[in-house]
């Protein structure tokens, strides 16, 4: 009887047994990409805990990993979650940037959408994953709803379970700045080594002995190169990474306001992508374009004002200290619109002079440059740093020895297009305010692009460079200089995300360590070989290269830094750092005694058809060629780190025929301490079966432009 009772129970219950079987069963849902090689999974563990994890070619990459919100009510979006509905689709089109590394990009992707309900709060959470070849993004979407309609986020939970203790290419985590020069390391060994790694800054703001920041570098043991950034970042702070490094799982750490929120959120509403990058050819890495592909089409409708640029720039002789923005020393400070400048005795080290100014339009004009740009030519750098003052600059009102409308009419008549200079000293409240005036102003005056620069601690007093305020604010000055037409070169602004797509004036930032760190020290030899792989995920930078005097003591003679690069490895990167607004930034009276070797640098393009990425290992070297946007031009970076080594390229990537190289190539005794200027210059026939073996120095590198024969 009672094993009859028991049949009938099992018989009775057996459809409901499966039907949860079942229901367990879809909380897991995968997406493959497109060439098969990347698995991303899904799933709903124990007590409703969302979860994803990745595999490349049948490797873990991301181990199974949390993801969610902790709320600043007390209540969180990590857990009891029940699926609603999955869905997936397919995606494969191209697009056409207004510039460039391709004149054409491919988005081809599958993409899983999972819709989640809270069952405690029935509150609504989407998260959607899109895998392309090489690279995953996801991000969190939150629909419309009453449950949650305005919230705060304390937290982002969401997780990266690496594999193992990864080496690493990785910068301090910080909410100020990522000027720092990047440290290789195991991820056990961040720790012992972060303090070393900070290094001073005008502002900063470190968070975490195990805090780095992104777009992150990272090799596995078992060959996998991956990186780690966000795409689209918008209304939203800027992601850091926390390490456990005992388990060596990487967790979302997002910039706070000063009470602490992270970010104030209204439904709908949604947050930047995480991406992760994979694959075991570290050139697979520098070729992806998902961080463009992961943000919106171009929302202007009128681009053909946007000009990709090389440009000069009283600027270099500031950064060295052979001359200064400041026009006097007699002021103790300065009241905008109360203090007369013609009656203050000039000092006489003021850089930006109507006479030295037409001295840089003269040369930039003879050598077919584009721009100009010029820092100092505006009243207020005299207490312009470091004294939380409001209103420093009203970016529209030159100094007495710059005679603005004679230097604009000269610099047209030598057609020149003339860049026009925002420091704000970080004072957000005072730009934003006097934004629309400079703007016009600059129109009126023929200016058609800005460097903006935020150098200091934010003003109001408190307040951090990359938290969801600020970014907004970088994001408002870029849409409202596009109302101008006007192109935006943003400095110390958050580390771009591929927002360049979307608003494609956005033509430059820097939001790295910069070439004027070798005037401040130096910086290591192979930092230029790291940032392909790091900082220009997300975006092109206004690296200001072509650096030709390593001494800067020739400049200034209070100053002992050394330029840490070869002369060659300076013009590999017009094409190893692509970007459409290139800065030759030296001296002309530098580049007057290396003629032969500034023709490359004149020669070059800044917009491009192709790119192939040759060679390719961060911190030790990069090897790229470009074909020139609707040229038959060629022209072929190869940047090498601190250890010299022979370069072996083919030159397979041209089309049939028969070309010219002119090859400009270190020197055999070159060295980046020892000789820097030894370099040689030479020609040679060519076509796409040529193989090149060139040796590079340590710190240097090559550069060679093509040209059908």
């Amino acid at each position: 009887m009672r094993h009859f009772f028991k049949t009938i129970c099992l018989a009775l219950f057996a459809p409901f047994i499966g039907l949860f079987a079942q229901a367990q069963e879809n909380t897991v849902q995968s997406v493959t990409s497109p060439d098969g090689n990347l698995i991303l999974r899904f799933e709903l563990a124990e007590g409703g805990v969302p979860r994803y994890s990745l595999r490349y070619k049948d490797k873990d990459v991301i181990k199974p990993s949390g993801m969610g919100f902790k709320l600043k009510d007390g209540t969180a979006l990590v857990d009891y979650f029940r699926l609603v509905k999955a869905s997936q689709s397919e995606k494969n089109e191209t697009w056409k940037p207004v510039w460039g590394e391709e004149n054409e990009i491919r988005d081809h992707h599958k993409e899983l959408l999972v819709e989640l309900e809270q069952t405690s709060s029935k509150r609504l959470m989407n998260i959607r994953f899109r895998v392309f070849d090489h690279a995953l993004g996801f991000r969190y979407e939150f629909p419309q709803q009453r449950n949650l309609s305005y919230f705060v986020i304390t937290d982002e939970c969401t997780q990266f379970a690496m594999t193992g203790d990864h080496i690493a290419w990785w910068i301090p985590g910080d909410y100020d700045t990522q000027e720092y020069d990047y440290t290789r390391s195991r991820l056990s060994e961040i720790r012992g080594l972060m303090t070393g790694s900070i290094t001073g800054n005008l502002s900063q703001t470190s968070f975490s002995p195990t805090g780095v920041q992104t777009a992150l570098m990272l090799k596995s043991d078992d060959g996998l190169y991956i990186n780690l950034h966000e795409a689209a970042l918008v209304d939203y702070p800027c992601m850091h990474l926390d390490l456990d490094d005992k388990n060596f799982v990487f967790t979302s750490w997002l910039t706070p306001y000063p009470n602490g929120d992270k970010a104030y959120m209204q439904s709908a509403c949604r947050t930047p992508w995480r991406t992760v990058i994979v694959s075991d050819d570290a050139r697979d890495i520098l070729a992806s374009r998902v961080t463009l592909n992961l943000n919106e089409p171009c929302k202007l409708e009128d681009t053909s004002w946007i000009k990709p640029c090389k440009y000069m720039g009283v600027w270099w002789e500031m950064i060295t200290g052979k001359s200064e923005w400041s026009y006097t020393y007699d002021a103790p400070n300065i009241h905008l619109g109360q203090t007369d400048y013609t009656k203050l005795k000039p000092h006489g080290r003021h850089g930006a002079t109507t006479e030295n100014v037409k001295r840089y339009i003269d040369f930039a004009s003879k050598h077919g440059f584009d721009a100009l740009l010029v820092e100092g030519w505006n009243i207020g750098w005299e207490d312009w740093f470091g004294n939380a003052k409001d209103e420093v600059f009203d970016f529209v009102t030159p100094y007495p020895d710059f005679d603005l409308p004679g230097i604009r009419d000269y610099a047209k008549q030598k057609g020149i297009k003339m860049i026009m200079h925002h420091e704000t000293s970080s004072s957000i409240r005072n730009y934003e305010r006097r934004m629309d005036e400079a703007y016009r102003f600059m129109k009126e005056n023929g200016y058609d692009a800005v460097k903006s620069g935020y150098v200091g601690n934010i003003i109001p007093v408190g307040q951090n460079h990359y938290n969801q305020w600020h970014v907004n604010h970088y994001l408002y000055a870029v849409k409202k200089a596009a109302e101008y037409k006007i192109m935006v070169n943003a400095h110390e602004a958050v580390r771009p995300t591929g927002l360049c797509r979307t608003y494609p004036n956005l033509i430059g930032n820097e939001s790295a360590r910069g070439s004027e760190y070798q005037a401040f020290g130096g910086s290591k030899p192979g930092h230029t070989a790291i940032l392909p792989f790091t900082r220009l995920i997300g975006g092109p930078m206004d690296y200001t290269p072509g650096l030709f005097e390593n001494d800067i003591k020739k400049y200034n003679p209070n100053n002992s830094s050394w330029v840490n690069t070869t002369l060659c490895n300076q013009l590999s990167l017009y094409v190893s750092m692509s970007s459409p607004l290139q800065m030759a930034a030296d001296l002309p009276e530098t580049y007057e005694r290396f003629m032969d070797a500034f023709q490359f640098i004149k020669d070059v393009e800044v917009d491009w058809d192709r790119s192939w990425y040759l060679e390719a290992e961060p911190m030790e070297y990069v090897t790229v060629a470009r074909k020139a946007k609707g040229k038959d031009l060629w022209f072929v970076g190869g940047t090498n780190g601190e250890q010299p080594r022979i370069s072996v390229i083919n030159l397979n990537f041209l089309p049939a025929g028969k070309y010219v190289a002119i090859i400009y190539q270190d020197g055999k005794d070159a060295h980046y301490k020892e000789n820097p200027q030894n370099y040689v210059i030479s020609t040679k026939k060519v076509s796409p079966k040529t193989k090149l073996k060139i040796w590079t120095a340590a710190g240097g590198g090559y550069a060679i432009s093509i040209r059908p024969q």
